[in-house]
């Protein structure tokens, strides 16, 4: 592998590294602020995160930190609003939803978005890596899911929530392919669409949920603290996400979101001291198998590839492994923010929403 293959390995490794650790920070602060403090609200939450997101990258750019790239505006327009509909979604399949048939909802993520870019996209899965992403939902449904209790409208609601996640996360690796943007451009124009569509819904969704008004909320000392810490931790999510399903492809970006979900069960199990049982650990072991299985699986394809394409064209390959061969670390793979499984509606990270 050349010089620019190894960086673009590396590269992939610090931005799924970004990703695991913002993410898993954030669950557990807005953890602290919903189930601790009683913030329940999570849409709006969200809106702000994007909003101080977008300031964030205005000051980048005006310090020369990236360079500003328009393109399509419909397209930009589209792709944030879906994403803010996206997180709405999700929230009222939460709301409306046990625990379990949400965390079932989350785990056909994976399945949709395979089914979609094969029929869309005419991309190929190996048995291999089919088998590999079966052990992992398998391992995630133990540790994670357990009633499943079913009703009308929070099946249909979580029916849409899966497609418009797929369809988000996909698109947002097409369009950085399509136009040529960098995550950080593209992050840049989408996030006011995202950020006003939830911040419009915000209130209202919320206040539906949760039978309270956010703005009528007492807003202590603490409260404030942690929900300044959730917008700056939401930085690095919203940017990391991006740029990890830009560098990968929306199947790894879920593959990581499960580890997320898993390390967020173990954190609250040391640090928070959440119930943890058997069935939760042997979950995250068969997961952890699951996820070492896709990155070895993924490391092979791309090493055979890389012998019959050119090093550019393996670069834009979308099978490319979670983990760099010399590293031999675990791979990841999408969203939106939001692994571990609160009784209030939490904050997704598309995104997802973890």
């Amino acid at each position: 592998m050349g010089v620019g293959g190894e960086k673009f390995q590396l590269g992939t490794v610090g931005a799924l590294s970004l990703s695991v650790v913002s993410s898993v920070s954030i669950v557990i602060c807005n953890k602290a602020l919903m189930s601790s403090l009683g913030f329940n609200f999570a849409t709006t939450l969200t809106s702000w995160h994007l909003l101080v997101t977008f300031c964030s990258l205005h000051v980048a750019l005006w310090m020369k930190f990236f360079e500003h790239k328009p393109f399509d505006s419909r397209t930009v327009m589209g792709f944030g609003v879906l994403n803010g509909i996206s997180i709405g979604l999700l929230n009222l399949s939460l709301g409306f939803n046990s625990v379990g048939f949400y965390q079932m909802t989350k785990l056909a993520i994976i399945p949709c978005t395979v089914i979609l870019e094969t029929l869309f996209f005419r991309k190929k899965f190996s048995r291999s890596i089919q088998m590999s992403l079966s052990v992992l939902l398998l391992g995630v449904g133990v540790a994670t899911v357990t009633d499943l209790q079913l009703n009308a409208v929070g099946s249909t609601l979580s029916l849409l929530a899966i497609i418009t996640t797929c369809i988000a996360q996909i698109m947002t690796n097409t369009i950085q392919k399509k136009f040529k943007v960098s995550s950080t451009q593209l992050l840049y124009q989408s996030c006011p669409y995202q950020s006003l569509t939830l911040f419009l819904i915000g209130p209202f969704l919320d206040g539906f949920l949760t039978n309270q008004n956010v703005f009528a909320f007492n807003y202590t000392s603490q409260v404030v603290f942690f929900i300044v810490l959730s917008c700056l931790i939401s930085v690095s999510v919203n940017f990391s996400t991006f740029l990890v399903i830009g560098k990968t492809s929306p199947v790894t970006y879920q593959v990581l979101g499960h580890l997320k979900t898993c390390l967020v069960l173990t954190f609250g199990y040391v640090l928070l001291h959440d119930p943890f049982s058997w069935r939760n650990i042997l979950g995250i072991l068969i997961a952890v198998v699951g996820m070492v299985l896709y990155s070895y699986f993924c490391t092979v394809e791309t090493q055979q590839k890389n012998t019959e394409v050119s090093p550019q064209q393996v670069k834009e390959s979308e099978a490319a492994p979670l983990i760099s061969d010399s590293l031999s670390k675990v791979e990841n793979g999408g969203g939106v923010a939001d692994d571990e499984p609160l009784k209030v509606p939490m904050w997704s990270s598309k995104y997802s929403r973890e």
